[in-house]
């Protein structure tokens, strides 16, 4: 019996309250960043589609971008380019994806090839480094900001 005693107060020791917790918020915050990244995918492939609606969901009312070249924009710009064409690629690939959460906000970094892609007439083709914000709001996920790096061919 005294052995039995021995062993359950070694486990509360090692294995303190806090550790379902830890393990609880790891699990969460695995599965935010499983929505996230397929939130990624599916916000890579607006442009591949002309999937405005797509977009629509993803990027909040108040989202804004900073592109390669520097040039802020906001959903409804994005929102007008992919109605219009006016941005549109052949294919989209992303990787190194990384996520992290923090509370209500989780930030995305990677990098994402684009190929055959246009915007505005100019060929836009090549990789990028990426930074997204997202926040959740009402329960739900949604980019606030972004900014992309072009990276240089060496």
């Amino acid at each position: 019996m005294k052995q039995w005693l021995a062993l359950a107060v070694v486990f509360v020791l090692t294995f303190p309250p806090s550790f379902g917790q830890t393990q609880g918020k790891k699990s969460a915050e695995g599965s935010v960043a499983n929505v996230l990244m397929q939130m990624e995918r599916d916000w890579s492939q607006t442009v591949v589609k002309g999937d405005a609606a797509t977009l629509d969901r993803i990027e909040a009312a108040d989202f804004t971008f900073i592109d390669s070249e520097g040039t802020v924009g906001t959903k409804a710009q994005d929102l007008a380019d992919i109605r219009s064409g006016t941005w549109k690629a052949q294919s989209v690939s992303m990787d190194e994806l990384k996520v992290r959460v923090f509370g209500n906000t989780a930030v995305v970094t990677g990098r994402v090839t684009l190929k055959g892609t246009q915007y505005k007439g100019k060929d836009v083709s090549g990789q990028r480094r990426f930074t997204d914000v997202f926040v959740s709001r009402e329960g739900r996920w949604q980019a606030v900001a972004s900014q992309g790096t072009k990276i240089s061919a060496r």
